[in-house]
């Protein structure tokens, strides 16, 4: 106990505290005025020259010369360019750097690069593209329908495992999210086209294909029947097949032709037995 109680007031002890302490701040500082400065090139900074639409060879010069590095990170087929040359690069030209950066270059090709489409049905649609993206293919139009799990990839236009051209779209299939829940189906026969087509999706379902009948009995444009009728609720997102009335068409119920009436011969025109003797004449003679 007694030597722990000589240490405490030992003024060494102390010293040597604070000895350590200015020792730490000194070097704080040092790093932080000098050595880090030093080693991050600290307040320097290089102007990255553009090299895109020029020759691989002129583009290792350019940034050799600016103390740059550089490495081709892709390689992509375009038609306008020759082979060999810059089409992207990353940092863009005229950013600023720090000395010995690296640069990525996309630079064209003379080959038509490919790639194989992987499967993504099932998947979701960010993850869909990200994987098209990892692929070096391109998302295409997004085609929506009906299924439970909303924002799921149904179907794709190009098979997976297939071989394609980089950058080729991909078209999706993808879920609404609905179907999970039925619905009742609206009372539709009768009702004006317009009238109809707005329930149908007031309740939650889609219009399908639309047929014209014509009718004489019914005003144009009114709902004649419905498919599917058998049952009276779809799952939400299911088509409703609409069967319309239109005209007529109007058709004479007898066909005739031109009457033709000619007086020039009046007597040929009419029978013995009608015709008017002359005055003063004999019918003997």
């Amino acid at each position: 106990m007694s030597g722990i109680i000589n240490l405490l007031t030992d003024k060494r002890l102390y010293i040597g505290l604070i000895t350590l302490a200015v020792l730490a701040v000194v070097t704080l500082f040092l790093m932080d005025r000098y050595i880090m400065p030093a080693y991050t090139n600290y307040n320097q900074g290089v102007t990255v020259p553009d090299v895109t639409k020029k020759s691989i060879a002129d583009a290792e010069d350019l940034l050799t010369r600016a103390g740059l590095r550089f490495e081709v990170m892709d390689r992509r087929s375009n038609e306008n360019f020759p082979p060999d040359y810059v089409l992207d690069q990353a940092p863009d030209g005229n950013s600023i750097v720090k000395p010995n950066r690296k640069i990525y270059l996309t630079v064209n090709t003379s080959e038509t690069p490919t790639a194989i489409v992987p499967e993504i049905v099932n998947l979701s649609l960010r993850n869909a593209q990200i994987q098209l993206s990892t692929h070096g293919l391109e998302l295409g139009n997004v085609e929506v329908a009906s299924s439970r799990f909303r924002n799921t990839v149904l179907s794709q236009s190009v098979p997976a495992g297939t071989s394609v051209r980089r950058g080729t779209p991909v078209n999706l299939v993808v879920s609404d999210g609905l179907g999970m829940n039925k619905v009742p189906i609206p009372d539709l026969t009768g009702k004006r086209l317009a009238v109809a087509q707005r329930e149908i999706r007031q309740a939650g379902l889609r219009v399908g294909q639309i047929e014209f009948q014509p009718s004489a009995f019914v005003e144009p444009n009114t709902i004649l029947r419905f498919t599917p009728s058998e049952t009276d609720s779809l799952f939400e997102g299911d088509r409703i097949n609409l069967v319309v009335s239109e005209l007529s068409d109007i058709q004479e119920t007898e066909e005739r032709g031109a009457i033709i009436t000619d007086s020039t011969n009046v007597e040929q025109a009419t029978p013995d037995s009608l015709r008017v003797p002359e005055e003063g004449g004999n019918e003997d003679d």
